[in-house]
């Protein structure tokens, strides 16, 4: 599903207009944008969790030439589903 359809499908749902609803959605991931910036986590009730990780710095080997390389830290972006999200990707598998 690609963005417009997103929007498409939730305004349907909602009742508002297409315009509105993309609005509402741009805002929603500017605000998490900040909070992740701030190293906060954002807690979705029913649905997961965000949460920024630090990834230290390690050395990797490149598999072709063999050379030893440095791979400087960085900070990564993590989502944990709650556990009654796994328990129906586990049922919907079977």
């Amino acid at each position: 599903m690609n963005n417009k359809d997103f929007i498409s499908e939730l305004s349907q749902r909602m009742g508002y207009s297409a315009t509105d609803t993309q609005k509402l959605v741009t805002a929603v991931i500017d605000a998490m944008s900040d909070k992740f910036l701030e190293d906060n986590s954002i807690s979705v009730p029913n649905f997961g969790t965000f949460e920024v990780k630090k990834k230290l710095e390690r050395i990797m080997v490149n598999p072709s030439t063999h050379q030893r390389m440095l791979v400087p830290p960085k900070l990564v972006l993590g989502f944990k589903p709650h556990a009654t999200w796994k328990d129906k990707l586990k049922s919907d598998k079977k």
